[in-house]
């Protein structure tokens, strides 16, 4: 296997924007790719950007309906009784939304094979991680779950035992649909608890189909407010077992960064910093459940200046293998764009917010709300993988 590292990229990914106001706008990515560049980490000696071709429909009906396919092409001239969650305020209908989607699917698709092949042992695409997409609707921004197509494809290839990690602060329920009765995938999600958050659902009882996948399917449902320690200590008490437990053959994570606390849409209070330890936490268990292979997509993150472009530059940095020290200065250059586009957020100086990544391993001897969340995950999910829920050191 080599020990090059593939970036998918290509500036026509810019072209999956649902316009206006639209929380999901692309500049977060040109923003996230500049940044990147500006500090080196696209031009590592194990580096290789690579450009994505749209996901043809063979590819996208290993996941969705061909009607569903059908009804997003004709959606733009069609776009408020096409149905299929298409046409909505969270999914608005878009001139070339077919084209596009398909891109973004193809660029994760991309990263799949770059790593099956053995020709990259890490593949990153912020571009990717629409988990939502339905098999035969569009949901929560996501026109086509790339995820899932990327897990099918490789399913196609053999793989029998392959996790899927989701830090976003939503629920990964498209992902988790997809492969809710198929015991070869294990689907874990660390999210806000969808007492508080769409999509209102990942409780921990949702556990996998009960007749054909139990336990192949790990819910973490964190109270709001859990901070960079609280969400290191739960991840660290719970995903990591399942994970070992599991054995995959190889690592695919959605590392969408909304959990920040200054995000809009959520109500989790991580910094990037603790995002930066998340990334660097599922990268060193690609490394020793799976020899390494690992596929890393972007997903949801909507503070457009301050979070994403920082949060997923570690994330491209961390996988290259040449992680920023977090006081890293931003290069001037970078910040004058932003204010050159006009943006309303003044930029950010450094690569830290001076965010407390430390924290104390679970204990089940305490009780706060994390705790008592952790607790409830392993008390769900542990007795299927062989583990004790109880027991610190499972």
């Amino acid at each position: 296997m080599s020990d090059a590292v593939t970036v998918v990229w290509d500036d026509a990914l810019l072209g999956y924007t649902m316009g206006g106001d639209h929380p999901m706008h692309p500049i977060r990515l040109g923003l996230t790719m500049r940044l990147a560049d500006a500090l080196g980490m696209l031009s590592g000696d194990r580096v290789q950007v690579l450009r994505p071709t749209p996901a043809d429909v063979d590819l996208l009906t290993l996941v969705h309906d061909p009607a569903y396919l059908d009804a997003v092409k004709r959606a733009p001239a069609d776009p408020y009784s096409v149905g299929h969650g298409l046409g909505t305020p969270d999914n608005p209908v878009f001139e070339g939304m077919y084209d596009a989607a398909a891109l973004v699917t193809g660029g994760s698709v991309l990263a799949a094979q770059q790593v099956h092949s053995g020709r990259a042992q890490h593949a990153v695409n912020i571009a990717g991680g629409l988990h939502h997409a339905m098999r035969d609707a569009a949901s929560g921004f996501c026109v086509f779950n790339d995820a899932a197509v990327a897990i099918a494809w490789l399913l196609g290839q053999g793989y029998e035992r392959i996790a899927y990690v989701d830090l976003d602060v939503h629920h990964g329920d498209g992902v988790q649909a997809a492969f809710y009765d198929d015991p070869r995938v294990l689907t874990v999600s660390v999210h806000q608890t969808p007492l508080t958050l769409w999509p209102g659902t990942g409780y921990p009882e949702e556990t996998g189909d009960p007749d054909k996948a139990l336990g192949s399917a790990v819910n973490l449902a964190l109270p709001n407010g859990t901070d960079d320690s609280g969400w290191l200590r739960a991840f660290n008490a719970v995903v990591p077992s399942v994970v070992r437990a599991f054995a995959p053959q190889i690592l695919i994570t959605q590392c969408g960064c909304d959990a920040h606390h200054e995000d809009p849409l959520a109500d989790l209070a991580l910094t990037v910093d603790g995002q930066r330890a998340s990334y660097r936490a599922v990268h060193d268990l690609a490394h020793e459940v799976c020899d390494g292979r690992w596929i890393a997509l972007g997903g949801g993150g909507y503070g457009l200046v301050r979070c994403v472009p920082r949060a997923w530059t570690h994330l491209i940095a961390e996988a290259g293998g040449d992680r920023l020290a977090p006081d890293t200065e931003i290069p001037l250059t970078w910040r004058d764009d932003v204010r050159r586009r006009g943006l309303r957020t003044e930029p950010p100086l450094t690569m830290t917010e001076g965010g407390y990544v430390g924290f104390s391993r679970w204990d089940p001897s305490t009780e706060n709300r994390v705790d008592r969340a952790i607790m409830r995950t392993r008390t769900a999910s542990f007795p299927y993988f062989g583990l004790d829920p109880d027991d610190p050191r499972d």
